[in-house]
């Protein structure tokens, strides 16, 4: 049953990481690195694939061996927040805590993400 349920994890989390490669407002490679991480634990072959896989291998590889993140996601998260937060501000529906809160927790995972070592 455990068994199941990790492949599962994986499988959704794998589409979701789809949906984030063409989809700009939604990130691919921490989807893919849940993905590897829940495969790890159920489908042993699924992992071994996502790893050697030419595009969605690396990322996972350097997050692994060190917590690399590469510049170009970085700056490419960073902008996506940015625009995020700024297109939120104008939205009325939106309330007042939800406009300020949402940028300050997006700053946050900038800062913690430029943080990170690169490769």
């Amino acid at each position: 049953m455990s068994m199941l349920l990790w492949r599962a994890v994986a499988i959704v989390a794998t589409g979701l990481a789809i949906v984030g490669a063409v989809l700009p407002v939604m990130p691919t490679v921490p989807f893919l690195l849940v993905a590897a991480w829940a495969a790890g634990k159920g489908w042993p072959a699924f992992e071994r694939w996502l790893l050697d896989h030419e595009k969605f291998g690396p990322p996972i590889q350097r997050w692994r061996e060190n917590g690399a993140v590469s510049r170009r996601a970085k700056w490419l998260s960073t902008s996506m927040m940015a625009c995020s937060a700024v297109g939120m501000q104008f939205l009325s529906a939106v309330p007042l805590w939800l406009r300020i809160g949402t940028p300050l927790v997006m700053a946050s995972v900038a800062i913690w993400l430029w943080l990170r070592p690169e490769e």
